[in-house]
């Protein structure tokens, strides 16, 4: 019994918001997990562009938070989870604030007028963005060898973008770079919690907390927004809804608690060429001769950071 407490203290210290927390072992699962996160980000922009051909931007973030959140609920009751510590309230809205609401709403708001290859490359900086907003919140230190493998990946990324836009930088620019920074948040937020409890509770009950905002929301924009079901836009709706916006999630947190959110945050370098390719095969637009160098380059990149010494 006196080693229980003592395991069951040294968890409750890490739980607080100081840089204490509980070690995890690296291992190739973390690593697997992380990855099927990003295969499942990948499909999310293509997902998207088939779910706004049925509905408006505001209804399918508002239905798919829904919908999630119902997927989530009723995996919490199912296994009788009980409510988070208030301890954790204020992280669990930083990451409902941010992979929720603001990162669906702001990339899907820039795909009116983007296209998702664009919207990928862009979106290609979340890495590092990530690993920035990792090493204030959780005061980590990776090595230098890590960081100049990073800020090359980000660098083939900006300059892919820059091939492929021709340099100009417009309104759904803007949204995409604001997502940038939501994203990272809720990233590193979710990513600290999961080391004190399973990921798929921390999305599952950031989508709960959400069901006050979304419901009403959902039917708000649904009475303004006109709706049109077809096998696009229903499946699209509901790849964002269960694919991304809660297993993609589950399977992306445990990995980050794993290997590390700055580790973890360097496999999305894989994630804009991985869009790439589900662009061209559901959507039929057109992938460059860049593409195949840039995630050449975003591999090795990828190899130094996960071999890195933090």
């Amino acid at each position: 019994m006196r080693a229980q407490s003592s395991a069951i203290d040294q968890r409750t210290v890490a739980v607080g918001t100081g840089p204490a927390e509980v070690p995890r072992p690296v291992g190739r699962g973390g690593t697997l997990q992380a990855a099927l996160g990003v295969v499942a980000f990948s499909l999310t922009f293509p997902a998207t562009a088939w779910g706004l051909e049925g509905f408006g931007p505001w209804s399918l973030v508002a239905v798919r938070s829904v919908l999630a959140a119902v997927v989530a609920g009723g995996c919490l009751l199912a296994l009788r989870v009980p409510l988070p510590g208030r301890r954790h309230w204020a992280g669990l809205a930083v990451v409902a604030a941010g992979v929720v609401v603001g990162f669906p709403l702001l990339t899907t708001l820039a795909l009116q007028t983007s296209t998702t290859a664009h919207a990928a490359v862009v979106v290609g900086l979340l890495p590092l963005t990530t690993a920035l907003f990792s090493a204030l919140r959780m005061g980590s230190r990776p090595s230098r060898t890590f960081w100049c493998a990073a800020l090359a990946g980000a660098a083939a990324v900006l300059a892919f973008t820059a091939a492929q836009s021709g340099g100009a930088l417009g309104t759904a620019d803007l949204y995409l770079f604001a997502a940038l920074l939501v994203c990272a948040a809720g990233y590193t937020e979710g990513g600290r919690l999961a080391r004190v409890m399973p990921g798929w509770q921390v999305i599952g009950w950031a989508l709960v907390f959400c069901l006050p905002f979304s419901v009403p929301g959902a039917l708000l924009a649904l009475s303004y927004e006109p709706v049109e079901l077809t096998a696009h836009s229903v499946t699209g709706l509901l790849w964002v809804a269960a694919g991304s916006q809660f297993l993609g999630l589950v399977v992306w947190y445990r990995g980050m608690a794993a290997i590390g959110i700055p580790r973890a945050s360097q496999l999305q370098l894989a994630q804009p060429l991985l869009t790439l390719v589900w662009s061209v095969l559901l959507l039929g637009e057109h992938l460059t001769v860049a593409a195949p160098l840039t995630a050449a380059a975003v591999l090795v990149c990828i190899a130094v950071t996960q071999r890195a010494r933090g």
